[in-house]
């Protein structure tokens, strides 16, 4: 009989070590640590950033803990801080199997936990690696088709496991204390798609690596939790949450096939369906006059369209960064989408606003599936011109380069590093294992100084 879910990844996690993660794991990882600090840089000009700013400042005023690109905060408000700035723009990473974006969860409770405890760079990778594939795995386990149709989101559910195990793996959790950690993480699992086409769906996932952070660090005090609550008959995840769930995808080649490497990257700030779209349009060998352009069909499957088919009209960036027709319309103009195109100089474009309404048509249509999407331009000359996309840029079908992704963190984070920062930083993510200390390195991103623990207790002395 095979070991119960929770606890065999909770195994995985506590006794993960990095000379056993073959190097182009490793690399997915510092890929995808990369591209979350470019996001989390870029997260600053989030329409939200400064409410969630004001509450993650109400969770604690010591400086303890770094904010990307920002001032110190508390532990815990820079973890919810740095979980927000990851996700604010929409261009995050995502797990397109679950639709679940991973590195706002794990990436802030592993800097904040690794920089309080002068954790080696090769531990902060692990713990890394640990949270992104336990979040991953377990999100196959819910059986993501069933749990969708229960409208749950998945950031929210899975998130804090992932959490969890990163802080986890830090702390030297065993395999129990691990199991207990996933326990409590459990029963902060929430977030549903009711919460669409609001910024709550980005609350989802910094609430879940606070809720990932506060199930590790309570799990270390001993308190007694469920240590089987994926698959616990009453109330577990997988029973509660999508009707039992395949526990077994969780955990099969557990160790040998790495989920992770299964997560995509989003070159453009834009919805994660919409990258479908602007790789078929990047892809276009015409030069195409934008005052030539009388109509741009835009075929999508049932999911984008019902996503995002919907906005050919916009109120402001958020719904910008969701809309197909304005994403289309301005690719199209500018041939480029950088953040820069989703501020009201571009948006409030009164021409760029009539042509996103009057001239992109978007149709579901049935015979596209996930990933694909095909752009139909019609000239004022009659002309016809046609682009597909079958594998997302971005996807691990088509991933991007590792100078992609650099180029991606040097755009948004040079402003606030300048460019000898900015190399400073991506060396010290291509060589963290060599760090003695992660703490000088995650001091690098902030902009003001931090006082982190020089010891942390487990014991309680209030």
């Amino acid at each position: 009989m095979s070991r119960e879910t929770t606890r065999e990844l909770a195994e995985f996690a506590a006794a993960l070590r990095l000379e056993d993660v073959p190097v182009d794991v490793r690399d997915s990882a510092k890929a995808l640590l990369l591209d979350a600090l470019a996001c989390a840089f870029a997260g600053h000009e989030g329409e939200e950033t400064g409410q969630i700013g004001a509450l993650a400042s109400a969770l604690g005023s010591s400086p303890e803990s770094v904010v990307v690109g920002g001032e110190p905060m508390s532990l815990a408000g820079a973890v919810l801080m740095n979980g927000y700035l990851i996700t604010a723009v929409t261009m995050c990473d995502v797990h397109r199997a679950t639709l679940t974006h991973v590195t706002p969860e794990i990436v802030p409770p592993a800097l904040a936990i690794a920089a309080r405890d002068d954790a080696s760079g090769a531990d902060l990778l692990a713990a890394l690696i640990a949270g992104l594939e336990v979040t991953t795995r377990i999100g196959l386990g819910l059986d993501y088709p069933a749990f969708r149709k229960r409208g749950w989101h998945g950031p929210g559910v899975v998130g804090p496991f992932g959490a969890a195990a990163a802080v986890g793996r830090l702390r030297g959790f065993d395999a129990d204390t691990m199991a207990r950690a996933f326990g409590l993480a459990g029963s902060q699992s929430a977030g549903t798609f009711a919460a669409w086409g609001t910024p709550t769906v980005k609350w989802h996932q910094c609430r879940a690596a606070l809720s990932g952070l506060m199930a590790a660090l309570l799990a270390e005090q001993d308190f007694a939790a469920a240590r089987n609550f994926l698959t616990a008959p009453d109330g577990g995840l997988f029973s509660t949450y999508a009707e039992g769930g395949l526990p077994e995808l969780a955990t099969r080649n557990l160790g040998r096939h790495w989920e992770l490497q299964r997560i995509s990257l989003r070159l453009w700030p834009a919805a994660t369906a919409l990258q479908d779209v602007l790789t078929a349009l990047a892809g276009l060998e015409e030069n195409i006059a934008f005052g030539d352009i009388a109509r741009v069909r835009l075929a999508l499957p049932k999911t984008a369209f019902d996503m995002h088919g919907g906005f050919s009209t916009y109120r402001a960036k958020f719904e910008a960064l969701l809309s197909a027709h304005y994403v289309a319309a301005v690719y199209l103009r500018d041939r480029t989408l950088t953040l820069d195109r989703f501020e009201p100089a571009c948006y409030d474009d009164p021409a760029l606003r009539r042509f996103a309404a009057e001239r992109v048509e978007a149709v579901h249509d049935p015979g596209l599936g996930g990933g694909q999407a095909v752009v139909e331009i019609e000239t004022a000359d009659g002309a016809r011109h046609i682009a597909r996309c079958d594998r997302t840029l971005g996807s691990p079908e088509n991933p991007l380069s590792r100078a992609q992704v650099r180029e991606k963190f040097r755009t948004y984070a040079a402003p606030a590093l300048g460019e000898a920062g900015v190399d400073r930083i991506v060396a010290a993510i291509d060589g963290l294992e060599s760090f003695g200390s992660s703490r000088e390195p995650v001091s690098w991103l902030g902009a003001g100084e931090y006082a982190p623990f020089d010891t942390p207790l487990r014991g309680y002395s209030g």
